[in-house]
């Protein structure tokens, strides 16, 4: 298993090189961004950004001190914008916490989190209200630059596909395919991730997948 998978990875580094993933300035932008982008496209998301960059500094304190109406509207264009406002307001008291302070750190860096190992703040995370497994995991490997394995419904896709995965996979069962079988390396983890996104997005549609094409259809044909 551990040499099919890094021959995936290899076929889509080499087709579509690197990513660059996650985009943002800071630590802070990458979290907000991983709770923004639920259930929505990343365009939408780069609007809501840009509305709390014209409000704010955009540090966990000053989103934190943003009156509720205005930050209700930075947040409108990414969609279900009350739930996720509430979200972005737990998530930020989740790092008051961290941070052993009243109220969020003036600290986009996210340096609070520094002395916490991987489970603990994992375990912490997934204690916010509408964090879950993936956009938890998300947070730990794109703004804190921890090596936490993020799944996601392209990865149930391409590996179900593959025979790797069964179709209804559960989110720990995705995750631990990679974990069970990769190195915990923060930039592979990082780079695999975002070439399954890139590789779900192009080829393998939830309809009318593109295998022929796919840079991972050259596994398929061997499989069959």
């Amino acid at each position: 298993m551990r040499e099919r998978l890094s021959a995936y990875y290899q076929a889509m580094l080499e087709r579509l090189g690197p990513s660059g993933w996650w985009p943002g300035d800071t630590p802070f932008e990458v979290a907000v961004g991983a709770v923004l982008v639920q259930n929505t496209a990343w365009g939408n998301v780069e609007k809501a950004m840009a509305r709390l960059k014209a409000a704010c500094s955009l540090t966990p304190r000053s989103v934190w001190r943003l009156p509720e109406d205005v930050l209700l509207e930075c947040i409108r264009p990414s969609g279900f914008f009350q739930i996720k406002t509430a979200r972005l307001r737990s998530l930020l008291e989740c790092f008051a916490q961290l941070a052993e302070t009243p109220e969020p750190p003036d600290d986009p860096s996210l340096s609070f989190a520094a002395g916490r190992d991987n489970d603990s703040l994992r375990r912490t995370l997934l204690q916010v209200k509408g964090v879950g497994p993936e956009t938890a995991d998300s947070i730990l490997l794109y703004a804190l630059n921890r090596p936490s394995f993020t799944a996601d419904a392209y990865t149930r896709r391409i590996f179900s596909r593959h025979g790797l995965l069964p179709e209804n996979a559960p989110y720990d069962v995705m995750r631990d395919l990679f974990t069970a079988n990769l190195p915990a390396d923060t930039a592979l983890y990082n780079e695999y991730h975002a070439l399954i996104v890139r590789t779900g997005k192009g080829w393998c549609k939830k309809s009318k997948p593109l295998c022929g094409a796919c840079p991972l259809g050259k596994f398929l044909e061997a499989g069959r």
